[in-house]
């Protein structure tokens, strides 16, 4: 894997792994970014592993940023069904091809997306046990498969109406929870090995330079600002999905 990828091929790494470290400490769909840039140099299974490593290094960044700001309380009602939807992601990798996974993402995101729109018409309050449970087996199976968690997570949040700091709080255990639980179903399904932890050692760095850039970048955001560009990043990274 490393030893074949030249110049291009690092710099768009590069690029994608300073983009993790940014999302993980301001707008979270930027993320989505790099999940895009990973698969356009290395195969999409083999992408998804490789990007894991990165993404809960950028995890640990945001808890140590945004740590106090969490809401347990909505995390504990999303567990269970994340779990669910991790297993379900599993099943799904280990039968479907990069081009029917990278699709069905894709479709359902904007989905969500269009549910959210339609729902902001309607005052914001914490989502009930019900609908937490479909975001929670929604962001389970998008994140196990493509990575791709962050947006459905974002517009949990956003129609819980959370500010911002309790968007970033909340949002960084959540991803660092569930990404060390996905650890071992991807090891078991080949997506991280020795070759893929070499290239992740390299672009550790462009992580947590990404990760300081990003807490620069979330004090200049208004509320009304951040949830523009969340919404923005969740439509764009799922019509790439879609190509």
């Amino acid at each position: 894997m490393v030893d074949g990828l030249g110049g291009t091929e690092w710099a768009l790494l590069g690029v994608a792994a300073l983009l993790v470290g940014l999302a993980k400490t301001s707008v979270g769909g930027v993320a989505a970014i790099s999940v895009a840039l990973f698969a356009s140099v290395l195969p999409a299974r083999e992408s998804s592993g490789a990007l894991l490593p990165l993404l809960i290094l950028g995890d640990v960044l945001a808890v140590s940023a945004y740590r106090r700001h969490v809401e347990w309380r909505a995390l504990l009602r999303l567990f269970p069904s994340v779990a669910v939807g991790v297993l379900l992601g599993v099943v799904f990798v280990a039968r479907v091809d990069d081009t029917v996974m990278r699709r069905t993402i894709g479709a359902i995101l904007l989905a969500v997306v269009a549910v959210h729109l339609w729902r902001r018409r309607r005052p914001a309050a914490e989502p009930g046990r019900w609908r937490a449970m479909v975001y929670g087996l929604l962001a389970g199976f998008t994140t196990m498969v493509a990575n791709a968690g962050g947006a459905v997570m974002s517009l949990y949040l956003l129609s819980a109406g959370y500010d911002k700091m309790r968007f970033l709080g909340t949002a960084a255990w959540f991803f660092f929870l569930v990404n060390l639980f996905k650890v071992p179903f991807s090891a078991q399904l080949g997506l991280i090995s020795a070759d893929s932890l070499t290239l992740n050692a390299a672009l550790a760095g462009a992580v947590l330079l990404g990760g300081v850039v990003g807490r620069l970048l979330v004090k200049r955001l208004d509320q009304q600002r951040f949830e523009q560009v969340v919404l923005f990043f969740t439509v764009v990274s799922s019509l790439n999905l879609l190509r």
